[in-house]
């Protein structure tokens, strides 16, 4: 049941003409909903793909502990997921730190 105030809402509002909500924005259908990183390939080759410690200590040559206990402390780009979440690398920005530890002479 509605009450007369409801529906002059609905009338000023423009919801009463059966009209979707998006439409009535201004919102087009392909424009809603989240965009996946698929849709930014220019990202992906820029960063490279994302990998977790192990396949980091894979790359440098080197155990999980000294990647999180020393090459963390020492700069090596990451991202955490959260305060205690999984650290998350993308492997052309390992190979960048990389390359720049080597010019500085390892230190």
């Amino acid at each position: 049941m509605t009450t007369d105030g409801n529906a002059e809402e609905r009338r000023m509002s423009g919801f009463e003409s059966g009209a979707n909500p998006a439409e009535i924005l201004g919102f087009s259908r392909d424009s809603v909903g989240q965009s996946y990183p698929q849709h930014y390939p220019q990202v992906r080759e820029t960063l490279g793909e994302p990998l977790g410690v192990r396949e980091v200590a894979r790359l440098i040559g080197c155990s999980t502990w000294t990647v999180r206990h020393r090459y963390l402390s020492q700069g090596l780009p990451h991202l955490r997921s959260g305060p205690m979440g999984k650290l998350v690398f993308y492997r052309n920005q390992v190979i960048q730190w990389i390359l720049q530890q080597q010019k500085k002479g390892g230190r």
